[in-house]
């Protein structure tokens, strides 16, 4: 089912009995609960303030991976379970997760054999779930896989495999597959305050659509909190005294062109300087360099990188790059904030520390709440919660289907669409719209790998409503070129009013809202 928004919210809204469960927040999480819950066969809806993805979810570092960093640290049950999770995953999505070499570079004596036996548990962990075996590098074989390698004392290297994704293409195929099992999804939609029965139990929402301003209720049997880093918010809204549980971290990512590291393998320093994992990696014909791990005390749909996490993703791109990277260099910057769930004195300390491991919390009123994870393991994250929300609801128990479940889009040979890869099964059909107006198959921008018709499919089936939601999430203008994307705003403001059907006056204030959330996306003017 194609999301229509006009469609999805009356089906929200004129609803006449509660829903089975209601899920609070648009991202991997909650969009991975609706999936899970309908296709169980549950009456779901799902409401999300912004867009599907606008927070955390559209601005990782593109990678579905068992977590080399969780090894280190001893976590071998989160490795096991991430490393099955990304098999199924591709399994499901071969369409939009792939295989991606890693090289590990070595420089010291001792990194091969510490390294090469690490890769090595990696793989075996991985078991049938495995996407290569790892192995050693020469020097010649390092420099054949990262021509652009800082040379000087390089003695090789190990290569392993993990998988590349685009997390908010994922997050809209994810939103289809929802929809497609019966979910109701809407976004621009927030909730403002819950609905509690004559004995204190959660029964529902109250929800203001963004869009017009009309605000009305939502009842449903069990109501999920799957809200990232507004957790705490709206388990507020539910308690007053409810302690905080979530301490946000702050990771920046730069976007440079694919000069800086031609080739399909990537990088992974295992050890920086803060003590996190660093990354170079090939994404749609640009180098992805991330990422920082910084505590941060208030929450942002749209963070800002600090000056000294983009000094030190250049000075240690640097250190491996023998095209040291400047700031005029870098096309776009992004910053996410990562949901962690919060421990014991880390107010003081690095949230390097912090377990990825999620927690189900479930309040007095029956709130449930779940905080934490990580994109790899959304669909196990999911299945647990829908199993509390049966048991809260008083459900009939119906077992979980989602590990053979299709992603929309599914096929296995995607590739064959070329540039429309990405939209999977959907591709003969983006095509066909492509080709049936002249202007739909001109580019978009000189500098961006879009089509103008794309614009179109986003707004009539991807539930675009807004330039931010095309440029950011549906074809992903702003992170590949920030100026670019100010550059075609624009075409394709005029592109959505005519499609949306907007009053005279809202491409305008579109295009310059766009263009003031984009300058924080540049480095130099």
């Amino acid at each position: 089912m194609p999301l229509h928004r006009s469609t999805l919210r009356s089906q929200l809204t004129q609803r006449d009995k509660p829903w089975d469960i209601l899920v609070i927040g648009g991202g991997a999480t909650g969009v991975g609960v609706a999936i899970d819950a309908a296709s169980r066969g549950y009456q779901v809806a799902l409401l999300e303030q912004s867009d599907l993805g606008k927070g955390t979810s559209s601005r990782s570092t593109k990678l579905i991976h068992g977590g080399v960093r969780y090894l280190q640290q001893g976590n071998v049950p989160l490795v096991m379970e991430a490393l099955k999770e990304r098999g199924i995953l591709r399994r499901n999505a071969p369409h939009l997760v792939h295989d991606l070499g890693f090289v590990v570079p070595n420089y010291q004596w001792w990194e091969a054999p510490f390294y090469g036996i690490g890769m090595k548990v990696y793989d075996r962990l991985a078991g049938r779930y495995g996407f290569g075996r790892s192995r050693n590098l020469s020097v010649e074989n390092t420099l054949e896989q990262i021509p652009t390698i800082e040379r000087d004392g390089l003695r090789g290297g190990v290569m392993y495999h993990d998988g590349q994704f685009d997390d908010a293409r994922l997050l809209i195929h994810m939103a289809l597959t929802a929809t497609g099992q019966g979910a109701t999804l809407l976004n621009h939609c927030g909730v403002t305050g819950l609905l509690q029965d004559g004995e204190g139990f959660v029964r529902g929402v109250e929800a203001e659509d963004r869009e017009t301003g009309e605000q009305f209720q939502v009842e449903a049997r069990s109501v999920v909190n799957a809200t990232g880093v507004f957790t705490d918010g709206i388990r507020k809204l539910d308690s007053a005294q409810s302690p905080p549980v979530i301490q946000a971290s702050q990771g920046v990512h730069l976007v440079l062109d694919s000069s800086f590291l031609p080739g399909d393998s990537a990088i992974m320093v295992p050890q920086t300087d803060d003590g996190r994992v660093l990354f170079a990696i090939p994404w749609n014909g640009r180098v992805l360099v991330g990422t920082t791990d910084t505590p941060v005390s208030e929450v942002s749909l749209e963070p800002r990188a600090l000056p000294e996490e983009v000094d030190f993703l250049l000075r240690h791109a640097a250190r491996y790059l023998t095209k040291d990277p400047n700031p005029e260099d870098v096309l776009s910057i992004f910053a996410g904030l990562r949901p962690l769930v919060s421990t014991e004195g880390v107010g003081e300390g690095s949230t390097a520390a912090i377990s990825r491991e999620h927690s189900i919390l479930i309040s007095d009123s029956g709130l449930l709440t779940i905080a934490g994870g990580k994109w790899t393991t959304y669909r196990k994250m999911a299945e647990e919660v829908v199993e509390h929300a049966i048991t809260l609801a008083d459900l009939p128990p119906r077992p979980c289907v989602t590990a053979t479940l299709p992603i929309h889009g599914m096929h296995p040979n995607s590739q064959r669409f070329g540039e429309l890869a990405f939209y999977g099964a959907d591709a003969p059909a983006v095509d066909a719209l492509l080709k049936s107006h002249p202007e739909f198959g001109e580019p978009l921008h000189p500098r961006l790998p879009v089509r103008k018709g794309e614009v179109v499919w986003a707004a009539r089936e991807e539930m675009a409503r807004t330039v931010e939601d095309v440029l950011a999430r549906r074809v992903r203008g702003l992170q590949y070129d920030a100026r670019a994307s100010m550059e075609a705003a624009p075409l394709v403001a005029a592109l959505l009013a005519k499609e949306l059907e907007r009053e005279e006056g809202w491409a305008e204030a579109q295009v310059e809202a766009f263009r003031g959330l984009a300058q924080g996306y540049l480095l130099t003017p």
